[in-house]
Protein backbone atom coordinates (compact mmCIF):
# COMPACT_ATOMS: atom_id res chain seq x y z
CA UNK A 1 0.00 0.00 0.00
CA UNK A 2 1.01 3.43 -0.97
CA UNK A 3 2.07 5.64 1.76
CA UNK A 4 1.62 9.19 -1.09
CA UNK A 5 -0.26 10.67 -3.30
CA UNK A 6 0.35 10.88 -7.14
CA UNK A 7 0.65 14.35 -6.10
CA UNK A 8 2.76 14.20 -3.41
CA UNK A 9 5.51 11.98 -5.80
CA UNK A 10 5.58 14.75 -8.28
CA UNK A 11 5.98 17.25 -5.97
CA UNK A 12 9.34 15.45 -4.54
CA UNK A 13 10.64 14.32 -7.82
CA UNK A 14 9.83 17.94 -8.88
CA UNK A 15 12.56 18.91 -6.83
CA UNK A 16 15.38 17.29 -8.99
CA UNK A 17 16.63 19.55 -11.58
CA UNK A 18 17.01 18.01 -14.86
CA UNK A 19 18.17 19.27 -18.43
CA UNK A 20 15.36 19.25 -21.55
CA UNK A 21 15.83 17.38 -24.85
CA UNK A 22 13.89 17.00 -27.43
CA UNK A 23 13.95 13.10 -29.03
CA UNK A 24 13.22 13.32 -32.74
CA UNK A 25 13.59 11.42 -35.90
CA UNK A 26 13.13 11.55 -39.33
CA UNK A 27 9.69 9.05 -40.13
CA UNK A 28 7.90 8.51 -43.90
CA UNK A 29 5.34 11.24 -42.86
CA UNK A 30 8.31 13.90 -42.36
CA UNK A 31 10.12 15.07 -38.56
CA UNK A 32 8.42 14.10 -35.53
CA UNK A 33 9.90 14.47 -32.17
CA UNK A 34 8.80 15.26 -28.41
CA UNK A 35 10.29 17.47 -25.38
CA UNK A 36 11.70 14.77 -22.66
CA UNK A 37 13.59 15.66 -19.37
CA UNK A 38 14.03 11.90 -18.34
CA UNK A 39 17.23 11.71 -20.38
CA UNK A 40 20.78 10.81 -19.42
CA UNK A 41 24.35 9.05 -20.00
CA UNK A 42 24.03 5.47 -19.42
CA UNK A 43 27.39 4.19 -20.96
CA UNK A 44 30.50 5.00 -21.68
CA UNK A 45 31.62 1.68 -23.33
CA UNK A 46 29.62 1.69 -25.79
CA UNK A 47 28.29 5.06 -26.04
CA UNK A 48 24.47 4.11 -24.65
CA UNK A 49 21.84 7.19 -23.77
CA UNK A 50 18.82 6.50 -21.92
CA UNK A 51 15.26 8.16 -21.89
CA UNK A 52 11.70 8.21 -21.41
CA UNK A 53 8.68 8.33 -23.32
CA UNK A 54 5.09 8.14 -22.03
CA UNK A 55 2.78 5.16 -23.04
CA UNK A 56 0.28 8.20 -23.92
CA UNK A 57 2.48 10.14 -26.67
CA UNK A 58 1.05 10.62 -29.87
CA UNK A 59 4.88 11.58 -31.14
CA UNK A 60 6.61 8.49 -29.40
CA UNK A 61 5.02 5.87 -31.87
CA UNK A 62 6.37 7.73 -34.85
CA UNK A 63 9.81 8.04 -33.24
CA UNK A 64 10.07 4.46 -32.27
CA UNK A 65 9.87 3.19 -35.38
CA UNK A 66 12.40 4.74 -36.81
CA UNK A 67 16.48 3.80 -38.05
CA UNK A 68 17.80 6.46 -36.12
CA UNK A 69 16.84 9.09 -33.48
CA UNK A 70 18.27 12.33 -32.50
CA UNK A 71 18.58 14.21 -28.51
CA UNK A 72 18.65 17.77 -28.65
CA UNK A 73 19.92 18.89 -25.69
CA UNK A 74 17.98 22.35 -25.57
CA UNK A 75 20.14 25.81 -24.39
CA UNK A 76 18.86 28.51 -22.59
CA UNK A 77 16.85 30.35 -25.03
CA UNK A 78 15.26 27.73 -26.35
CA UNK A 79 12.18 27.29 -23.55
CA UNK A 80 9.51 28.26 -26.35
CA UNK A 81 10.56 25.18 -28.33
CA UNK A 82 10.61 23.06 -25.85
CA UNK A 83 6.69 24.17 -24.60
CA UNK A 84 5.84 23.33 -28.45
CA UNK A 85 7.55 20.04 -28.32
CA UNK A 86 5.98 18.88 -25.38
CA UNK A 87 2.04 19.62 -27.08
CA UNK A 88 -0.07 17.08 -28.42
CA UNK A 89 -1.60 17.34 -31.86
CA UNK A 90 -0.01 20.19 -33.38
CA UNK A 91 3.06 20.24 -36.31
CA UNK A 92 6.03 20.63 -34.05
CA UNK A 93 8.15 21.30 -36.66
CA UNK A 94 6.29 24.52 -38.60
CA UNK A 95 8.63 26.90 -38.71
CA UNK A 96 11.52 25.75 -36.92
CA UNK A 97 14.79 25.30 -38.55
CA UNK A 98 16.61 22.32 -38.21
CA UNK A 99 19.40 20.17 -40.48
CA UNK A 100 19.60 16.09 -40.76
CA UNK A 101 22.05 14.26 -39.01
CA UNK A 102 24.66 11.82 -40.65
CA UNK A 103 21.65 9.14 -40.00
CA UNK A 104 19.00 11.41 -41.00
CA UNK A 105 17.43 12.58 -37.84
CA UNK A 106 16.49 16.21 -37.15
CA UNK A 107 18.85 18.66 -35.47
CA UNK A 108 17.26 21.35 -34.05
CA UNK A 109 18.98 24.34 -34.53
CA UNK A 110 20.47 26.58 -31.62
CA UNK A 111 20.33 23.75 -29.32
CA UNK A 112 23.31 23.10 -27.07
CA UNK A 113 24.54 19.71 -28.10
CA UNK A 114 23.17 17.00 -30.20
CA UNK A 115 23.40 13.05 -30.38
CA UNK A 116 22.12 10.29 -33.02
CA UNK A 117 21.99 7.02 -32.82
CA UNK A 118 19.75 3.68 -32.91
CA UNK A 119 17.46 2.36 -30.65
CA UNK A 120 18.64 -0.50 -29.01
CA UNK A 121 16.38 -1.51 -26.53
CA UNK A 122 12.85 -0.72 -25.02
CA UNK A 123 11.04 -1.66 -22.00
CA UNK A 124 7.74 -0.61 -20.94
CA UNK A 125 8.15 0.76 -16.81
CA UNK A 126 4.75 1.89 -15.33
CA UNK A 127 3.15 4.41 -17.73
CA UNK A 128 6.16 5.15 -19.60
CA UNK A 129 8.67 3.51 -22.18
CA UNK A 130 12.30 3.49 -20.86
CA UNK A 131 14.70 3.86 -24.10
CA UNK A 132 18.27 2.60 -24.40
CA UNK A 133 19.80 3.94 -28.03
CA UNK A 134 23.45 3.33 -28.96
CA UNK A 135 25.17 6.87 -29.78
CA UNK A 136 27.59 7.33 -32.96
CA UNK A 137 27.26 10.73 -33.63
CA UNK A 138 27.79 13.87 -31.34
CA UNK A 139 28.13 17.32 -31.29
CA UNK A 140 28.01 20.65 -29.07
CA UNK A 141 28.13 24.18 -29.46
CA UNK A 142 28.42 26.89 -26.41
CA UNK A 143 26.30 28.35 -24.34
CA UNK A 144 23.77 27.51 -21.41
CA UNK A 145 21.41 24.92 -20.48
CA UNK A 146 17.60 24.69 -20.30
CA UNK A 147 16.78 23.59 -16.77
CA UNK A 148 12.95 22.01 -15.54
CA UNK A 149 12.64 22.29 -12.05
CA UNK A 150 9.49 22.38 -9.62
CA UNK A 151 7.52 22.74 -12.97
CA UNK A 152 9.01 25.16 -14.63
CA UNK A 153 11.78 26.06 -16.79
CA UNK A 154 15.19 27.93 -15.57
CA UNK A 155 18.70 28.75 -16.00
CA UNK A 156 21.84 27.31 -14.87
CA UNK A 157 24.14 30.48 -13.48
Amino acid sequence: MSSHSVDDFKDVVGHFATGVVVVSAQTLDGPAGFTCQTFGSLSLEPALISFSASSQSQSWPRVRVASTVGVNILESGQESLARVFATSGVDKFAGVSWSPAPGGAPLLDGALAHLEGRIVSVTTQGDHELVVAEIDFVVRHEGRPLVYYRGGFGVLT
